[in-house]
């Protein structure tokens, strides 16, 4: 029986040996390249990508809203939208002291005055309605007496349910200043409206009474009223504020 000798012992062809390392030195031969592309494909585009962002970098996006506030801008400045132009011809506008707040010295006197009255007042100790209409000082019922009467009141404050010089209410003034000549009123807005006699506005004298919504006071004419008006005020003259109102006269 004859032995076969392994491939690679000593008798083995020499030509194998060489055809089997020449295969092996091709296969590491195409594994390295196969490695070598997939290397490069990986890292070329990363230098591309890395080359690109200075770019990206110094190439922001333009931001196109202060682009345009900008633009208008430059519009409105073209425009003289910020200029104020004055014909020359135009005319000057008079200046009325009434659009201004200021106080006037005259006011600040009636004011001072209002002060002592207002003191003086609240130590009233004189005659009360009921004191008057016993004796009145002005026998004679006269319309215009009475708005006179009435003006030496100006000032007093208001005082819900007064009814003499130390604090008037609307309808207390009223009583108070008609009873000096010797005419009972009630202590009521309704109750004086009832004790006189309706007639046109256009009628009205300076001493009539004038009947608004829950209040009252003494016309003066040129559609002015004498009147207590609310807490915190004090006997006054003014415009009267409302149409809604009729006007009463005592003793026809």
């Amino acid at each position: 029986m004859s032995l076969v000798p392994p491939e690679n012992s000593a008798t083995e062809n020499p030509k194998n040996v060489t055809s089997r390392r020449d295969t092996r030195n091709t296969k590491r031969t195409r594994k390295s390249s196969v490695l070598s592309l997939a290397v490069t494909a990986v890292i070329v585009p990363g230098l591309f990508a890395t080359v690109a962002l200075p770019a990206y970098a110094f190439a922001p996006v333009e931001d196109t809203a202060d682009l345009k506030a900008a633009a208008a801008l430059e519009e409105y400045k073209e425009a003289d939208a910020q200029t104020v132009l004055v014909d020359k011809g135009a005319p000057e506008t008079e200046v009325d002291r009434e659009s201004f707040s200021a106080t006037s010295e005259a006011e600040l006197a009636a004011s001072r005055q209002r002060a002592v009255l207002a003191t003086s007042y609240a130590s009233y100790g004189g005659p009360t309605s009921e004191d008057f209409l016993a004796n009145p000082p002005y026998p004679s019922f006269d319309l215009a007496q009475v708005a006179a009467v009435g003006q030496q009141y100006l000032g007093t404050p208001y005082v819900y349910g007064g009814a003499d010089p130390s604090g008037f209410d609307c309808s207390g003034f009223i009583k108070f200043v008609y009873a000096q000549f010797g005419i009972s009123l009630p202590h009521s807005v309704s109750g004086q409206a009832a004790a006189g006699t309706r007639i046109a506005t256009e009628d009205a004298l300076p001493g009539d009474i004038v009947i608004m919504s829950g209040h009252d006071g003494i016309y003066m004419g040129d559609g002015k009223i004498m009147d207590a008006p609310r807490a915190g005020g004090v006997v006054s003259i003014r415009p009267i504020w409302m149409s809604s109102y009729y006007i009463v006269r005592i003793g026809v």
